[in-house]
């Protein structure tokens, strides 16, 4: 466990050298602005705005010069939409997901994968599942999910300014569908462009704009892969954090779809809120700040496990 903090401390202090492109809180709260404004209505899925909002983050992925797996960094799919009780199907919903990645320099170690991710979508103007008695009202989804859609970007931003120190390679995915019933991540599961052997570990962001006072941040399944509670508690207590690391638990987010296929996952989030599911979770409610300190957590969980050879190997969990 000591061991485990001095060499997680010691390359904290060698990133310090790295690129100046940093993770700032003017561009957390710029993307947190434009995904949970009233034009993008909720990010629905098949909806003029959900497609706006991929198109987005394919721009970001773009402009960081992430590789795409494909011609673009779109992978679509059909989603089955919710409906309340005794309501007729939706048709099928278009959607997708944003997928692009960094390869690793190691030749070995470069086909070994680390994955981020968060969904981008939200529930729309409502629908079965809204907490709220007011309907046909947009829910704005800034903490669910456009804080982890944010992180997403500014991590990956951060990441590619840095990418001669990896190596491992890095995927990073914009999830469409997950308020839906986990389909994005289900769709790349069943559509990957790797062998799923060769992910070491699913990291996902569901809800991590409204770090507390206590400055609490929940991990699931940080027992998934070798001395990872450990891990994960000593690297955010060295950042000023106070972790909440759970071996299991792994919870109910699009990492869910990873660990059913017995791959390591972080569940990352900072905690529930009466807003969940209502159209209060509004971008004034963010701890931007707050988001900032988780954003560099995650940013140095990856650097630490991708630019090292980290022992990475699938621990079940209940």
């Amino acid at each position: 466990m000591i061991k485990t903090f001095i060499s997680s401390t010691l390359v904290l202090v060698s990133f310090m050298g790295f690129s100046q492109s940093e993770i700032t809180e003017n561009e957390i709260k710029d993307h947190i602005i434009f995904l949970a404004s009233e034009k993008n209505a909720g990010r629905y899925p098949g909806t003029k705005a959900n497609r706006k909002v991929v198109k987005y983050i394919a721009k970001d992925f773009k402009k960081q010069d992430l590789i795409p797996f494909e011609k673009g960094y779109k992978q679509k799919f059909k989603a089955r939409l919710r409906v309340a009780k005794g309501e007729n199907e939706k048709p099928l919903a278009k959607t997708s997901n944003a997928v692009g990645y960094i390869e690793g320099t190691d030749p070995i170690l470069k086909n070994e994968y680390i994955i981020l991710g968060a969904h981008y979508d939200h529930l729309g103007l409502g629908g079965p599942s809204s907490k709220s008695e007011n309907k046909n009202t947009i829910h704005y989804g800034a903490d669910d999910n456009a804080s982890g859609t944010a992180a997403l970007l500014e991590i990956a931003e951060k990441i590619a300014a840095n990418k001669k120190a990896l190596k491992r390679s890095v995927i990073f995915i914009a999830f469409g569908a997950e308020e839906q019933g986990l389909l994005g991540s289900k769709f790349f599961i069943d559509n990957a462009p790797i062998p799923l052997s060769k992910i070491k570990l699913m990291i996902n962001m569901d809800m991590v704009g409204r770090l507390n006072t206590e400055k609490h941040v929940y991990i699931n399944g940080a027992g998934t892969f070798p001395e990872g509670v450990a891990f994960m508690q000593n690297l955010g207590e060295s950042l000023e954090l106070r972790p909440v690391v759970h071996a299991g638990s792994v919870g109910g987010s699009d990492h869910v779809s990873f660990f059913k296929k017995d791959i390591s996952v972080l569940g990352m989030h900072t905690g529930a809120h009466p807003q969940y599911h209502r159209p209060e979770d509004t971008v004034d409610l963010i701890n931007v700040p707050g988001q900032k300190k988780v954003c560099d957590y995650i940013y140095k969980t990856i650097m630490e496990l991708a630019t090292t050879n980290y022992k990475m190997e699938f621990i079940p969990q209940k």
